[in-house]
């Protein structure tokens, strides 16, 4: 052979002891260990260590699954024929490789459990995160709205002058109801005083919709619900050329037009 060093070092007798090999390929390599002795030496060399390696990681199988691939291997080792002595290691040589396989296997899975149980708490942190900025958003949104409500108060309480207000009385579906409204025709403000707000408890699903009657017909001015952790003012939508103002219980969210047998307060200005 021109260049024995460079065949020892291809990796091809790695490959054929680790069974990587085609049928022509083993046969070449059984052929070249037969007249070369650096080949046959360096074959058992590279099986000695896969089976230190083996060895120090094994893990023994149970007794049923250790027997069941050694009789395997048996049958297939009848089929190979040896390029010289076989070594009594051989046969131990599989089994821990197996065995050592077995291991990695093992290891693998601890790995994989280890890594689910970790991602599994990194997103339970992203809730409670998520959970934590949602409840700071929404103390924010409220305080925002109390700083509003309490503004659109002051603006009032500066300016009362400028602003008519309007009793609402409760209609025969809620005669106990009422509130008050109050419109600047000037600015075309309408606002609702929430600490004098007397209507019936709304659900879930529903909200009152405030509305203005302007040349006969309804406008709508907002929505609101009957109870508040707010007492100040709430702006509603802009309206002007107001006569009368109405209120009905519509689903959540308000209605485009009022409906008529929801009718809960009405008052005229």
């Amino acid at each position: 052979m021109e260049n024995l060093k460079s065949y020892l070092e291809s990796g091809i007798l790695e490959q054929y002891v680790l069974g990587d090999l085609s049928i022509e390929e083993r046969l070449e390599v059984e052929k070249n260990a037969v007249k070369y002795p650096e080949i046959k030496a360096e074959l058992i060399e590279i099986e000695s260590a896969l089976l230190n390696y083996a060895i120090a990681n094994a893990i023994e199988p149970s007794e049923a699954l250790r027997n069941k691939v050694l009789n395997s291997l048996e049958k297939t080792e009848a089929d190979v024929r040896p390029i010289y002595a076989a070594s009594p290691k051989s046969g131990q040589f599989y089994k821990y490789a197996f065995a050592a396989s077995l291991a990695l296997l093992f290891i693998s899975v601890v790995l994989l459990i280890n890594l689910n149980s970790k991602l599994n708490d990194s997103y339970t942190q992203i809730a409670v995160l998520q959970s934590g900025n949602q409840r700071f958003s929404n103390q924010v949104n409220y305080i925002d709205e109390e700083l509003r409500d309490t503004r659109n108060a002051l603006h009032f309480y500066q300016n009362q002058a400028a602003y008519k207000l309007v009793t609402l009385k409760g209609s025969a579906k809620a005669p106990a109801a009422s509130m008050l409204v109050a419109f600047n025709p000037d600015e075309e403000e309408v606002m609702i005083d929430l600490s004098s707000l007397k209507m019936p408890s709304n659900d879930k699903e529903h909200q009152y919709q405030l509305w203005a009657m302007v040349d006969g017909k309804p406008v709508d001015l907002g929505v609101f619900d009957s109870e508040s952790d707010s007492t100040g003012m709430k702006k509603m939508k802009s309206v002007k050329n107001a006569q009368a103002f109405a209120v009905t219980l519509e689903l959540r969210g308000g209605s485009a037009n009022p409906t008529m047998d929801q009718m809960m307060a009405i008052g005229s200005i």
